[in-house]
């Protein structure tokens, strides 16, 4: 196989245009090697595949295929170059080679040389000719010609005639290549001798190897016509339109015969029988030539017909018409897309090819010559290359968010008369580039929420819009980091990521937040990702949830603060005043001042707005001593929130008869019952904690006497230190080492309870129900020493007890945070402990205890609380434990309830022999036998079970 590669030019504009050709036989089978496309063009196997290399061939069958892989042009159909190109030589097939990203066009020509693989063919196989005897030498006598398809040597190329004894073959080459073959007639015909001659014509080509037609030639002798019909022009011209109709006349030829009568008649045929041409046209005995089918300039531009003129004798001449066909404007521009770009992106830079295109009009001259436009006010244009291409590019800049999607119609007209024209539209999505920001609605944003809200309610809402498009135009909400008052704003709201719903975090107080701000992020999911950021205000709005503290008149628990009105009070005079505030505000926290209930209304009145309590008549000896008014303070929200406030008022000119009075004091029957029945669920309590550490105790006791046999048996010399107040390490024993009790009952008192100590101010005075002349007044209270088991110690009582205004409110005594304390009053109204200068706290052993020792004083103290609580009467105990810092319950202050008479000139000074004597006395009920030292030691370490062996023998010698 011969194969030729010829590369012509390369040209460069925004794609590459060469051209490649190649030679190859016809009849190929498929699959065979037409060329090395990839070698031939200088491109690498890697640039066919990216680049989507594929043959494009517009409107015409795909002969030659394309393989990427290996970069070659294979054959695809076996190619009969006599049925795709007929007698046109040379015969080749054009088409392209594209590339994509970027765009590149490779024109590429496979010429098909011919083979001889047809052998010349007669279309009849026989012919028969009656000639007359008298026909003279040279009488020319028309055979039919063969047809051989092929062409070249491979073509026909010369007959032979057999046998060549009358006859002999003459042949006349013609304007159109082909030979006009002839009988001579060399030697008289003689009917008498021969009547029938056989003939074998031959037909015979040049191609390896040889192939050859015949026909068989049968010769009947006639009697004599010796004058053959004779053509007035050896050569007709004529032109048709290729819109003519079927019908229309293209020529007329005449030939005339010599002869007389019959033998003069002459009958006119078409020679070229086989050929298509004679389907187009058709001969009348006139010698007219009449257009008998359609006729296209495109598929063929001359007609060759032979034209034969024979007598009634079988004599016969013959002429040829040559028929040219005038090219008519009747075929549109043809608009192929060879490749397009179905989007491009918004970003794309000037001059970007987005289709490449050819045009083809088949008609000649003017008529094919084509011009494209595209449509207006689009940012594209379109450009011509070479070769009747086109490219489409870009003119301008591209937004998608102004125009997302462009219809461009070309529109491709050429220049005859009239001219036609084409047009194909193409149809551009322009791609979205993340080009552009979230904007929020706003600039900024306020949203109020009601406190005391529901955590998870929704707020407010933040949008954001985004000019993008699909993913880059999903926004999402972030709460920026920040804090208010050094709480990250995350914990007061959050947002919806999707949604931007903004809800409460937490429940709002107005009273603590009045407002805040922070800043919300609107953040969309391209990449990079682009955001923008907004200031939300939320104010939180008052709520009437607060309702008015009463600060003044103190309402304690058990202690008496009454006011004292003298007898000789005028009218008007100023009592008391009720001090109250409500943390809400505006409304909320306006107050006003009612008097509920009083003893006897005629005598009192309150303040509506400043709450001051005053005479309203002159107080007579028939008003009651004692005064109980009730006053209900109220604020101005809606619904109205309230507190009430007890104001106790003596009528009296002294102070010794307010004490009479409030000596038989009673407490209501509803305290004293719910007083009771605290006091047993306390007891339940404190039951139960005993029997379980009773339990526990019991336990570690077992196992460290397990553990102790486990050393002992070891002999391992291992003596623990414990530090004091400190429980061992080995799990054996959590209560800690020292104890302190006191224990404060009233044989008297309906009511009893157990207190938590509060810090308090020294600015009451205090009144036993029970006595008369125990009144004081404590000045300060010394502050709790370092170490937790120092004593806690208290100042001697001043004798001045009066109170400046500043001073009145609030409770007074002083704190006992260490060791339990139970103060018992009998109706005497002396006390059982010693007096503030007694030394408290100590406990009862001056050195640390053993377990054994600290087991027996907790069930004698749960013991002394059982008989204690058996032996009371109308009255209860009240009992409040509370244990060192490694077991603590709750401290419990010393409580001594004052009753503070205003308006009085009175000094109250306590008996300090009676408080000296009282506190002797229970000295020497708190301190322990004689042996023991009066001051605590140090406290020791914790025995081990090995050492409490050692010291045990040590007291026993």
């Amino acid at each position: 196989m011969k194969r030729q590669v010829l590369i012509i030019s390369i040209f460069y504009f925004s794609y590459v245009i060469g051209q490649v050709s190649y030679s190859v036989p016809e009849e190929m089978p498929k699959g065979s090697l037409v060329g090395n496309i990839a070698q031939d063009l200088g491109l690498d196997i890697k640039r066919l595949r990216s680049g989507k290399a594929r043959i494009y061939t517009g409107d015409s069958a795909q002969y030659i295929e394309l393989n990427r892989e290996r970069g070659v042009l294979l054959i695809k159909e076996k190619i009969d170059r006599e049925a795709l190109c007929r007698q046109t030589t040379p015969c080749a097939l054009h088409f392209q080679i594209t590339l994509e990203n970027p765009l590149e066009l490779f024109p590429v020509t496979v010429e098909i040389t011919d083979i001889n693989d047809n052998a010349p063919v007669f279309l009849k196989e026989e012919r028969v000719f009656e000639i007359s005897e008298s026909a003279i030498i040279g009488s020319k006598f028309m055979l039919e010609k063969a047809i051989d398809p092929d062409i070249g040597q491979n073509g026909l190329q010369r007959y032979t005639l057999k046998p060549s004894d009358n006859f002999v073959l003459k042949l006349h080459a013609q304007s159109d290549g082909s030979k006009k073959v002839e009988m001579i007639l060399q030697k008289n015909l003689d009917r008498e001798k021969q009547e029938h001659i056989s003939l074998v014509l031959t037909a015979e080509d040049g191609g390896e190897p040889q192939r050859t037609g015949t026909m068989q030639i049968h010769v009947t002798v006639l009697d004599a016509n010796d004058n053959a019909p004779v053509f007035s022009k050896p050569v007709y011209k004529a032109s048709i339109s290729e819109s003519s109709v079927i019908g229309t006349l293209v020529t007329k030829v005449t030939a005339s015969d010599a002869d007389k009568g019959l033998n003069g008649e002459v009958t006119y045929v078409i020679g070229n029988n086989m050929d298509s041409v004679a389907k187009l046209f058709h001969i009348n005995s006139e010698g007219d030539v009449i257009l008998d089918g359609p006729i296209d300039y495109e598929k063929e531009k001359v007609y060759n017909l032979d034209i034969e003129a024979i007598d009634q004798g079988g004599l016969s001449d013959s002429t040829k018409i040559i028929i040219d066909v005038i090219d008519v404007n009747d075929n549109s521009p043809i608009v192929n897309m060879i490749s397009t770009s179905g989007s491009v992106p918004e970003d794309s830079a000037h001059k970007t090819v987005i289709a490449l295109m050819s045009v083809n009009d088949p008609d000649s001259d003017t008529n094919g010559r084509v011009n494209c436009v595209i449509n207006e006010n689009i940012p594209f244009e379109i450009k011509f290359t070479s070769n009747n291409f086109y490219s489409l590019l870009t003119d301008s800049d591209l937004d998608r968010e102004t125009a997302s999607e462009y219809n461009i119609t070309v529109t491709c007209s050429d220049e005859g008369l009239p001219s036609l024209s084409s047009k194909v539209t193409l149809t551009l999505q322009i791609s979205d580039v993340n080009d552009n920001a979230p904007v929020f609605e706003r600039s900024s944003y306020e949203a109020y929420i009601v406190e005391n809200n529901t955590p998870g309610l929704s707020v407010f809402t933040v949008r954001a819009r985004d000019a993008d498009w699909n993913q880059n135009a999903r926004v999402s909400y972030i709460l920026e980091d920040s804090s208010f008052n050094g709480v990250p704003v995350s914990s007061y709201v959050s947002i919806s990521a999707d949604s931007g719903v903004i809800h409460a975090v937490r429940s709002f107080d107005y009273e603590q937040i009045k407002d805040f701000q922070f800043r919300v992020k609107a953040q969309d999911g391209g990449s990079p990702p682009l955001s923008s950021n907004v200031t939300v205000k939320i104010l939180i709005q008052d709520q009437n949830d607060n309702p008015p503290q009463v600060l003044y008149p103190v309402q304690t628990g058990g202690s008496l603060v009454a006011e004292m009105v003298p007898r000789s009070a005028d009218v008007g005079y100023l009592v008391t005043k009720v001090v109250a505030v409500d943390v809400d505000s505006g409304q909320n926290a306006w107050l006003s001042y009612k008097l509920q209930k009083a003893t006897d209304r005629a005598l009192f009145e309150v303040g509506l707005q400043n709450g001051e309590i005053r005479t309203i008549r002159q107080v007579t000896d028939k008003d009651a001593k004692k005064q109980r008014l009730t006053v209900i303070v109220e604020d101005n929200g809606q619904p109205s929130r309230s507190a009430t406030v007890i104001v106790n008022v003596a009528v009296a000119d002294s102070f010794p008869e307010v004490l009479s009075e409030y000596t038989d004091f009673t407490q209501d029957k509803e305290y004293n019952d719910n007083l009771t029945f605290y006091l047993v669920l306390a007891l339940a309590v404190v039951s139960f904690l005993f029997i379980t550490c009773l339990v526990v105790i019991i336990s570690v006791k077992i196992y460290r006497w397990r553990q102790s046999r486990i050393l002992y048996h070891s002999n391992l010399p291992v003596i623990p230190y414990y530090p004091p107040r400190y429980s061992d390490t080995m799990g054996t024993g959590t209560l800690p080492h020292v104890y302190n009790y006191e224990v404060c009952r009233t044989t008297d008192s309906r009511k009893s309870d157990c207190k938590f100590g509060r810090g308090g101010s020294q600015n009451v005075l205090i009144m036993d129900p029970s006595s008369t002349g125990t009144m004081k007044r404590i000045e300060s209270e010394k502050s709790i020493l370092d170490e937790p088991d120092s004593p806690l110690e208290q100042k001697p009582p001043n004798n001045d007890w009066r109170f400046t205004q500043g001073q009145r409110p609030g409770p007074s005594g002083p704190h006992m945070p260490y060791g339990t304390h139970i103060r018992w009053t009998p109706k005497s109204g002396t006390r059982a402990t010693g007096g503030p200068e007694v030394a408290m706290g100590t406990g009862p052993w001056p050195q640390p205890p053993t377990e054994a020792e600290q087991l027996q004083a907790l069930m004698a103290a749960a013991n002394e609380v059982s008989e204690a609580t058996a032996t009371l009467g109308p009255g209860t105990m009240g009992l409040s434990t509370r244990y060192s810092p490694q077991f603590t319950l709750q401290h419990v202050p010393d409580y001594r309830q004052n009753v503070y008479i205003p308006g009085s000139t009175a000094t109250l000074t306590s008996n300090p022999q009676q408080q000296q004597a009282t506190a002797q006395q229970a000295t020497q009920q708190a301190l322990p036998p004689p042996q023991a030292s009066a001051q605590a030691e140090p406290p020791k370490a914790v025995q081990t079970p090995a050492s409490k062996k050692k010291s045990t023998k040590k007291e026993k010698k």
